[in-house]
């Protein structure tokens, strides 16, 4: 049976605009000890297609993290299958604040050597030793504590949109850049401060509260379920918000709702915005925050040159974009040399 996206992007596009059928942006994960993750990854695709599920899927030796999106008439038995599996069963589904049809097109289902790269590749971190959960009320609560640090988990252009106040936020692109430096900043506090960490969905900072355990820090906490359980669990209980800006996601919405301030800027102009975007020019698609009036002035571009290329004929583009590096290009102007408060 063949295992595979057998329809692209624009494919999908088309048949979720066309059905309407309304759908829930979901996220998943679950650290586990995987013997086989490719059999795994294959056990795992042709039942989610059958359900029309699309999104993002990794698997690993040590695991399963997932972001989907799936039809609202599809979820009961969606939760039946992930849920029938042992290691699964009773797994947190974490619902994003704002659903998006479009939020993925396409199912991506790929085994990896890790479900969160955290650069320790020949000293693995025992997860099972990991920092005490929180949830929204006792998170508020502690966060007001002198005796408290508060750590951002993620990369700086997602705590650049939306953070805790006070928090402390590392300069990095990735979180296997954070481990190291979280641990030289905090590392006089091993004994006497309480390490709180969050991130988007609470993933990363099972990996970094074991980490700094490791480390021989004694009073590691994490939010239970991360930003996106924690927005969710304030607005039910109607409980103070505390986190400032918005959530960045990893998805077509880019982000989602956290709280009514703008606490970023525009890259191009300077005014406040929290948007972000992919420069239109492929070959460059570099990831940064524009605002809708340069979007307008640069064509979705995130520079004049830029600008000028998307205009040229699509055979002339192609040619600049041989020979291109690819990856994640990640706007880094205006980003601070050390780790900073604010």
């Amino acid at each position: 049976m063949e295992r595979y996206n057998k329809l692209n992007a624009s494919q999908w596009e088309k048949i979720i605009s066309f059905e309407r059928t309304p759908r829930w942006t979901i996220s998943f994960y679950r650290y586990h000890q995987i013997k086989n993750p490719q059999l795994f990854r294959d056990y795992l695709f042709v039942p989610l297609e059958h359900l029309q599920v699309l999104g993002r899927i990794y698997v690993a030796l040590e695991g399963i993290n997932a972001q989907v999106s799936v039809p609202t008439i599809h979820y009961q038995a969606f939760l039946d299958f992930i849920q029938d599996i042992s290691f699964l069963k009773k797994v947190r589904m974490n619902f994003a604040m704002n659903h998006d049809n479009k939020s993925f097109l396409k199912l991506t289902i790929k085994v990896k050597n890790r479900i969160v790269a955290d650069g320790l590749e020949n000293n693995p971190i025992d997860v099972s030793k990991k920092g005490e959960y929180l949830n929204a009320e006792r998170f508020n609560q502690m966060l007001e504590d002198s005796d408290s640090l508060c750590v951002d988990i993620r990369n700086h252009y997602e705590s650049e949109i939306g953070h805790f106040q006070s928090a402390i936020r590392p300069d990095v692109d990735t979180f296997r850049d954070s481990l190291p430096m979280i641990e030289k900043e905090l590392s006089p506090y091993k004994s006497d401060k309480k390490i709180l960490m969050y991130c988007t969905g609470g993933i990363r900072c099972e990996k970094a509260s074991a980490y700094l355990i490791r480390k021989g820090f004694k009073h590691v906490y994490q939010l239970q379920g991360g930003i996106i359980n924690y927005l969710r669990e304030v607005q039910k209980k109607q409980l103070p918000n505390k986190f400032l800006g918005k959530n960045f996601v990893f998805d077509h919405r880019l982000n989602e709702m956290g709280s009514q301030q703008i606490i970023s800027k525009c890259h191009q102009c300077g005014q406040p915005c929290d948007q972000h975007t992919n420069c239109a020019n492929q070959a460059c698609h570099l990831l940064f925050i524009q605002c809708p009036d340069c979007k307008a002035k640069y064509d979705h571009c995130c520079c004049e040159k830029c600008q000028t290329i998307i205009h040229l004929p699509e055979w002339e583009q192609k040619q600049l974009r041989k020979n291109q590096p690819s990856g994640h290009q990640i706007f880094k102007k205006g980003r601070y040399k050390e780790i900073v408060r604010n």
